[in-house]
């Protein structure tokens, strides 16, 4: 399995951004998928998350209702829309699936595979 996260950059503080991840060699719409990221000097953690069908969301508190996680199981990618961006949501982005669950778990423990990561830079 192998994800590829894409869409990072440097912006300014206030701003948009979208993030894609491709999974290849897995039938994607079998799993759930999530974003996680890690900030500089600190450990990963959930950001958003999304059922395999696409039905049901789940964010963390930090990012709910300025992010949105959407995924295209025909062309195998999931999405995360980051608007109103924050100095504090800079990070390093990572694409995850679950290949055992049918519901969202915010535990980084619950995800088999990884991406390889894509750096979003906020600036004040």
């Amino acid at each position: 399995v192998q994800l590829q996260a894409s869409g990072g950059g440097l912006v300014q503080a206030g701003d948009s951004l979208r993030l894609s991840c491709t999974v290849s060699g897995r039938t994607f719409s079998r799993n759930v998928m999530a974003w996680f990221r890690r900030a500089p000097g600190k450990e990963r953690k959930f950001v958003a998350g999304i059922t395999r069908s696409g039905s049901s969301t789940l964010y963390s508190d930090s990012v709910k209702g300025r992010f949105t996680i959407a995924r295209d199981n025909a062309n195998n990618m999931v999405y995360l829309q980051m608007n109103s961006l924050k100095p504090e949501d800079t990070a390093v982005y990572y694409c995850a699936v679950d290949a055992s669950r049918i519901v969202v778990s915010s535990q980084e423990y619950a995800y088999n595979y990884w991406g390889q990561g894509t750096l979003v830079t906020v600036s004040s």
